[in-house]
């Protein structure tokens, strides 16, 4: 049996971002950026408030329009165009900073609701099967909520809402995971929960852009670093390499 040489294959990125922009009253807050990133790694974007970084996410992820350049998913689909019910026919899923839930419905019930072809809406009266039942179950157990399945997402704790936000998404079983600082406000034990499940999503072979204050984080989860300043890209390279660049200690670390 021939053995398939693998060494010289061309590598195929999640996201080839060519020159995106986007506009806010004239201000750009993302301006031409022009960054690969890595299928199947886990890539941490850094940088001050107001670098651009949440408007990365929102634009990758459908939230607002691409006002300049493209993204290539996969390798091969370009988007001048994302629409944010679109993108999970593009394996693409994503959590907010402030966890979006539906909180007048029960923590099961928000599993279910994504686990859809229909709309939002439509999901909200579909009837589940065992199918749907099982995947919202797992992803439930992996954030331990499935004791709390029956109670009402707005009786949750802050920390609680973001791990079901978390299940919600995993739960979809995309191929690309947009976490917009899902550590944020987080107790340790919960932090230990998160990490394990975006360690565990990488193990999987999923890809996962990770926006996140905390360097210690970046350090222990992070194959690879985008700093962003003014819209821009700053650096980029591996979490150690690029936390040590003088302009990024005087960008983001305020030395």
């Amino acid at each position: 049996m021939p053995i398939l040489q693998t060494k010289n294959l061309p590598r195929i990125n999640a996201f080839d971002i060519r020159g995106l922009t986007k506009r806010f009253d004239g201000v750009k807050a993302v301006d031409g950026l022009s960054v690969d990133i890595e299928k199947g790694e886990i890539t941490g974007i850094i940088g001050p408030n107001g670098s651009g970084k949440t408007t990365l996410v929102n634009l990758l992820s459908g939230m607002v329009g691409i006002d300049g350049g493209m993204v290539i998913v996969d390798g091969s689909l370009k988007l001048v165009k994302i629409k944010p019910y679109d993108i999970s026919t593009y394996g693409i899923t994503r959590t907010f900073q402030e966890a979006r839930l539906f909180n007048q419905m029960t923590v099961l019930d928000n599993a279910l609701a994504v686990l859809t072809e229909r709309n939002v809406f439509g999901a909200l009266f579909e009837k589940h099967n065992d199918y749907h039942l099982g995947k919202a179950k797992d992803a439930l157990e992996k954030v331990s909520l499935w004791e709390k399945r029956n109670e009402l997402a707005v009786n949750l704790s802050y920390g609680q809402r973001k791990l079901l936000e978390i299940a919600r998404a995993i739960s979809t079983q995309a191929e690309i995971y947009l976490l917009d600082e899902p550590f944020a406000g987080l107790f340790p034990e919960i932090i230990k929960t998160v990490s394990g499940i975006i360690k565990n999503l990488k193990q999987e072979g999923k890809t996962v852009i990770l926006i996140e204050h905390n360097m210690e984080l970046i350090r222990e989860l992070c194959d690879y670093t985008i700093v962003m300043d003014s819209g821009k890209l700053l650096a980029e390279g591996k979490p150690e390499e690029v936390l040590r660049k003088k302009e990024v200690v005087e960008a983001y670390l305020g030395e």
